[in-house]
């Protein structure tokens, strides 16, 4: 991912967005040649020369100021995900160019994965910034089952969400699903531009999928720290949970997921369904090891 063009389309993308009365200025005229703000308006909302925006605009952020970044991300009315991305995209332009580095191979720890086993009422799992899924605990593998049909390893949500028909049964929403998966894989790529594996899934998609080509053309970013999952589970059928995610400081890269349900709601008992088959399904496959 070029780190020039990678300013500049997101620079673009956040002007034209803003109108003018958004901004707080007149717009004069009726017929603007572009959409939102123009070149001008935002290096006078910065307090800067528009010669000096237009520098940055084209992909020039090496050596630029926190004082000058913080103002362009007011002008544009960054939020906090997009304000961080400006950020990551200024301190990549301002380190050498490297090349692709290969990823150290990211595993759960034992301590993390008897902490997951020991939750036995909620599903949970871990991930990475690429949305691969590294470990589980036997409930949220059941609820994830769908995306262990696929013998790839390791199971990754967003290779799911773009070239699995099968998602789009599995995720209600699916559009929302789709549109957060790229949000948060763009913020990844800006905080780890020279992540192999993560360039390669991106380019992988890019290929195979137009949906993920849209999304990813729009450079929208945004953080996916808590909400609700909406899952149509070919067993135990709809179910919505809450979810959390908590980064594990001694694993740098890697977050902790955890659904739950409200007490007393219909999801909870969903859940208890759920716990039900995953004991049978496991009580099954002892009697076939046995015989």
């Amino acid at each position: 991912m070029d780190n020039r063009s990678e300013i500049r389309e997101f620079l673009a993308t956040r002007r034209a967005r803003i109108s003018p009365h958004q901004a707080g200025l007149p717009a004069y005229g009726g017929n603007r040649r572009v959409p939102g703000l123009r070149r001008e308006e935002v290096a006078m909302l910065s307090g800067m020369s528009v010669d000096y925006y237009i520098r940055l605009e084209r992909g020039n952020l090496a050596g630029v100021s926190e004082s000058v970044l913080e103002a362009l991300s007011r002008a544009l009315q960054l939020d906090e995900a997009e304000h961080a991305h400006l950020f990551d995209l200024a301190k990549a332009a301002g380190s050498s160019s490297r090349p692709r580095r290969k990823p150290l191979e990211q595993q759960v720890r034992p301590t993390v994965q008897r902490i997951l086993d020991a939750m036995t009422d909620v599903p949970a799992y871990v991930r990475n910034g690429r949305r691969d899924i590294l470990g589980t605990n036997k409930l949220g593998r059941a609820l994830y089952s769908e995306l262990y049909v696929d013998p790839v390893r390791p199971v990754n949500v967003a290779r799911f969400v773009f070239l699995n028909p099968r998602a789009h049964d599995f995720f209600i929403d699916w559009d929302g699903a789709a549109h957060d998966l790229v949000a948060v894989l763009r913020t990844e790529a800006g905080r780890n531009p020279y992540d192999r594996a993560l360039t390669d899934l991106v380019g992988e998609l890019s290929m195979r999928s137009e949906e993920f080509r849209t999304r990813w053309a729009a450079h929208n970013v945004r953080y996916h720290r808590s909400g609700l999952k909406r899952i149509h589970h070919p067993v135990i059928g709809d179910i919505e949970l809450s979810f959390e995610a908590m980064d594990l400081p001694a694993d740098p890269g890697l977050s902790l997921i955890v659904y739950s349900a409200e007490h007393g709601s219909a999801a909870e008992e969903s859940l208890g369904l759920l716990a039900s088959w995953t004991a049978s399904e496991g009580e099954a496959e002892q009697k076939i090891v046995r015989s």
